[in-house]
């Protein structure tokens, strides 16, 4: 059953994603100041079919903590890419910093850069991060959303591993404090996996960092964070050891 759900999904999936990827043409040559908006839409539109072929709700606690207006900067815990669309569907004007890769894929690869996403060349070393601050410093400036993934690739679900410093120059040169985000998405959409596993997804974001920690404090408490991932969230709220937290706040769900 759930390899037949999975295959639905994955249907659905390129069924929604192709002729939306031929649609983005017009966009790019002619309206691309559409291309944010026409991002979001796909992956909402992704989203729901979630819940009625795959059997994946999705839980998101801590709205309260991301700031209703004007810029923010969010440091996500990466375990598939359910986390690269999810932030298209819960703040208005997210910048996604990603590997300058994606921009190649055919059709919606450029329509990353022409969205406002920051895309950094990861051999580029000093000059790269220049850059993204550089990008970063404008996407504050334009009172978007910017989203770090400071591992760096997708994790495996319990398994951190060793943070990026690139988050913490970002805190350095925007002065935004820093709202950690944990997530258990590997468990429903595995990396690398065709299958899609039935159950709820869940983000916690978490209140947001002091501004202004050095860059050495900030990486140990993202990590700490990181490890400690949703059971310890569950505990801080009164839940049962182990247990994840229930839904608070949210934008977004999928049901079946």
């Amino acid at each position: 059953m759930i390899l037949l759900r999975s295959a639905l999904y994955h249907l659905y999936f390129w069924a929604v994603t192709l002729p939306m990827a031929v649609g983005s043409l017009p966009i790019r040559f002619f309206a691309p100041r559409f291309a944010l908006a026409y991002g979001k839409i796909w992956a909402r539109v992704l989203f729901a079919g979630l819940g009625p072929l795959a059997g994946i709700r999705i839980s998101v606690t801590g709205m309260e903590n991301l700031p209703k207006l004007g810029p923010a900067l969010i440091a996500s815990q990466h375990q598939s890419a359910f986390d690269t669309l999810l932030w298209l569907t819960l703040v208005p004007r997210p910048a996604y910093v990603l590997k300058r890769e994606l921009t190649r894929i055919p059709l919606f690869g450029p329509m990353l850069p022409l969205s406002g996403q920051i895309a950094i060349d990861r051999s580029g070393g000093a000059s790269a991060i220049r850059r993204m601050l550089r990008d970063a410093a404008q996407a504050e400036s334009e009172d978007r959303q910017i989203i770090i993934f400071p591992e760096g690739t997708r994790r495996p679900p319990g398994n951190v591993g060793r943070l990026q410093p690139g988050v913490a120059a970002l805190a350095a040169h925007t002065g935004l404090a820093v709202i950690p985000v944990l997530t258990d998405s590997g468990r429903c959409w595995p990396r690398r996996s065709f299958r899609r596993q039935p159950g709820t997804i869940h983000i916690a974001i978490l209140r947001p960092l002091p501004p202004g920690l050095p860059r050495s404090a900030l990486l140990e408490r993202l990590t700490e964070l990181f490890t400690a991932g949703l059971a310890a969230v569950g505990k801080s709220v009164g839940e049962p050891e182990g247990s994840l937290p229930r839904p608070r706040s949210s934008s977004l769900h999928s049901s079946d």
